[in-house]
């Protein structure tokens, strides 16, 4: 049996979403500390289509990779591998009115997609601890 497949694949998943998201936490704090650095242009990490692809093309290989009709596919072996090879690519996000300066920071909205991003990381930490207490439970046996 795979190590890799025991937890299946939501704990890979959310482990590279929160890594992703405090990537981009960075970019976008570093935008608002740039806000009045002339010709400044803002940068976000753009990663959710690439995540949901390489999970997408996962289920499509489970399917293909199973060795025998009969034999049952582990679930989640092998996303460890599709998901950890998300990056993300980093783009600009210029302001449509940029300054008198060429700075291209919104303040306004990059507070509101760092405000977005922070409340995602924590739905995303929040769901791996959930996933972890049900393992222990699981471990220790119900009391």
């Amino acid at each position: 049996m795979q190590i890799e497949g025991i937890f299946g694949s939501t704990i890979d998943l959310l482990g590279k979403s929160v890594d992703l998201r405090a990537k981009n936490q960075t970019l976008i704090a570093s935008n608002v500390a740039n806000a009045e650095t002339p010709n400044f242009i803002p940068k976000t990490l753009d990663f959710e289509q690439e995540l949901q692809g390489a999970l997408k093309s996962h289920q499509g290989q489970r399917r293909s990779s199973v060795p025998h009709a009969r034999h049952i596919p582990v679930r989640g072996a092998g996303v460890g591998n599709a998901v950890q090879s998300v990056s993300g690519q980093v783009i600009e996000t210029p302001a449509k009115t940029p300054g008198k300066d060429g700075n291209a920071v919104e303040l306004e909205n990059e507070m509101g997609r760092m405000a977005e991003n922070q409340i995602m990381f924590n739905a995303s930490v929040q769901m791996l601890n959930k996933k972890f207490e049900g393992l222990r439970t699981a471990i220790k046996g119900a009391l």
